[in-house]
């Protein structure tokens, strides 16, 4: 059964309480909480204070968990950096455990310099992996890795390049980020779906318009399109909305920000019952 969820960084300026508060009154029935999320990072990570608030909304069923990615970079050329970011790789897995979460989602890095990934930085991932593949073992929810936006320097954005990871790595499963994917093209996203599909539990659903990623749905025929695909090969995992709020234009209320979830919750649920 499809579950339907937004990022929890959509409300990045709130409490934890009052973020699922929120995502109840929209009509969502799931979270996935960024790690990042200021009242939560800020505050030295409070994990019991998420499983407090999981206890009072028992109807936001699904609760997910986005590990850090803010100037962190496992593939990164500093061997510090690259150390630490993988440091807090094992850390989130440590932290959603505590919490209850049924999924967290990874991002795999980037070459340092935009230029395209050689030996030395996939040399770096599969480090990365390696201690991701360790970790994961010992715990059990299921890990993720997303597809990012088809820049020069990243070494994970092709559906290709995607499914080749997943066979290689069968205790590992894949979050599809659709605005990444539109980054190239409106029909890369059901290329993803159809390539990767059994491997499939978690997607970051937004609309993107040239460059602007991460929009809100809008009853836009492309993430229709992307749904009904999603829906034609079976899809029973979380539809992650993730939009930017900066790309309003100006601040939004909490209330108005509801209201733009609760648009996009009836819009997904026409699209997926």
């Amino acid at each position: 059964m499809v579950s339907f969820s937004v990022a929890s960084m959509f409300f990045h300026e709130y409490t934890c309480s009052e973020i699922f508060s929120f995502v109840s009154r929209s009509g969502l029935d799931g979270l996935e909480f960024w790690l990042e999320t200021p009242h939560f990072w800020l505050r030295d990570m409070p994990a019991g204070e998420v499983v407090a608030c999981r206890n009072e909304h028992p109807e936001l069923r699904t609760f997910t968990v986005h590990a850090p990615i803010l100037d962190l970079n496992p593939c990164s050329i500093n061997p510090d950096v690259a150390e630490v970011s993988v440091e807090y790789a094992v850390r989130s897995l440590e932290i959603a455990e505590k919490m209850g979460a049924g999924v967290v989602t990874f991002h795999p890095g980037r070459r340092t310099a935009k230029r395209p990934p050689g030996d030395a930085d996939f040399a770096r991932f599969d480090h990365y992996i390696s201690v991701l593949r360790d970790a994961a073992t010992r715990n059990s929810f299921r890990v993720c890795m997303e597809n990012m936006e088809p820049i020069v320097n990243s070494l994970l954005c092709t559906p290709e390049r995607v499914r080749a990871l997943l066979d290689e790595e069968p205790w590992l499963f894949f979050t599809l980020d659709v605005s990444h994917a539109l980054a190239k093209s409106a029909d890369e996203p059901i290329r993803y779906i159809e390539l990767c599909h059994d491997r499939l539990i978690n997607v970051h659903l937004s609309r993107a318009e040239g460059k602007t990623l991460h929009l809100p749905l809008a009853r836009s025929p492309v993430t229709a399109k992307v749904m009904e695909a999603l829906r034609e090969n079976g899809f029973t995992g979380s539809l992650t909305l993730e939009i930017e709020d900066l790309n309003f234009g100006r601040p939004l209320s909490a209330e108005e920000k509801v209201a733009v979830l609760a648009q996009d919750c009836a819009f997904m649920h026409e699209c997926m019952d």
